[in-house]
């Protein structure tokens, strides 16, 4: 009974911290709504993100001009960058 508690606990942990990497993304960079939002359209890594626009970005809740200078700022330092336009 106690070896089933205990793997019980470890277990817990684990799942835990597995899915707080997904929640987390871009945490201390841009505010909550814009997280939110890209959570909704589930961009969770830079590789994703990297795979919209600006402008499709933009369109998002909680995307404006202050926003996305910080999230480009933090791309550019990760050598990241948003999809080109086409026109």
């Amino acid at each position: 009974m106690i070896n089933l508690i205990i793997m019980a606990k470890c277990l817990t942990s684990v799942c835990a911290v597995s899915h707080m990497g997904q929640r987390d993304f871009l945490k201390n960079v841009i505010a909550v709504p814009a997280r939110k939002a890209l959570e909704q359209e589930k961009i969770d890594s830079l590789e994703k993100l990297s795979g919209y626009s600006e402008d499709e970005i933009m369109k998002l809740h909680g995307f404006g001009e202050t926003t996305m200078k910080k999230l480009k700022t933090y791309m550019k330092k990760h050598q990241v960058s948003f999809k080109s336009q086409v026109f």
